[in-house]
């Protein structure tokens, strides 16, 4: 799994509020709010999602592998709250208690390419959850054309971090078809102190099909599961364009 770099960490929040809050936010937080007990976020990074769980009363904890992401959580936390947030692998991780809901948010299993931990990471969070209790994570629907034919150099971001400094993200894929992965290169550019920067950052995405993903759950200590096709909570259809599982212990 690839860790975020700095700069990527550091104008994450402004890029991803914009791009995706609208998108996953409420879903997630009316899942964490709805739990009974303790709420897990793997992935957690910068606090997105973390943030309004925590700020809703949810008693939530996140786990992350990149040390700038968390950096600029702990940032966000009074000190009396950094115990919640750990620097750990999503199959490795380990915590004395157990959730009653652990999340996966915005495309972190499609992180582990290797179908063998993949199946680590499925029954590492069975291994934490409590009688009951739910693993939510996500991936998008592969689109067929984007596979085939990538895309070069597309701006999907573009606005003001500070007044008068610009900053733009640039995206590029590669589709590796025999191996079922996305080659992701994203470019940062931004102004500061009068100079340009540039910062590159490639990382793989393994895809999943339907069937895949089923077989990839059945395979797993979840036995109890179904997939989302969006984030109203509507089964899938043919015009879904997200996988959310929902696995129950």
């Amino acid at each position: 799994m690839d860790k975020y770099p700095k700069n990527f960490a550091r104008f994450y929040d402004l890029i991803y509020h914009n791009l995706r809050d609208s998108t996953d936010l409420n879903f997630f937080k009316n899942e964490a709010v709805n739990a009974k007990g303790k709420v897990l976020e793997i992935g957690v990074g910068t606090g997105r999602l973390f943030m309004n769980a925590l700020n809703n009363g949810v008693d939530i904890y996140g786990i992350d592998i990149s040390d700038y992401m968390l950096d600029i959580l702990y940032q966000k936390l009074d000190r009396k709250e950094h115990y919640r947030v750990s620097l750990q692998d999503m199959t490795t991780f380990r915590f004395d208690s157990k959730f009653d809901l652990i999340i996966a948010p915005f495309r972190v299993l499609m992180h582990i390419a290797d179908k063998t931990e993949q199946l680590k990471a499925l029954n590492n969070a069975f291994s934490h959850l409590n009688k009951n209790g739910k693993f939510i994570f996500d991936t998008f629907i592969p689109d067929l054309g984007a596979l085939i034919n990538g895309m070069t150099n597309v701006t999907d971001f573009e606005g003001e971090y500070e007044p008068g400094k610009k900053v733009r993200r640039i995206v590029s894929t590669k589709p590796d078809l025999l191996n079922q992965v996305i080659n992701v290169t994203f470019t940062m550019e931004w102004e500061e102190d009068g100079k340009k920067f540039t910062e590159l950052w490639s990382t793989p995405l393994r895809y999943f099909f339907r069937y895949e993903l089923e077989h990839l759950v059945e395979r797993s200590n979840f036995k109890n599961y179904k997939i989302l096709g969006d984030y109203s909570g509507k089964l899938l259809n043919h015009d879904s364009k997200e996988f959310i599982v929902e696995c129950k212990k």
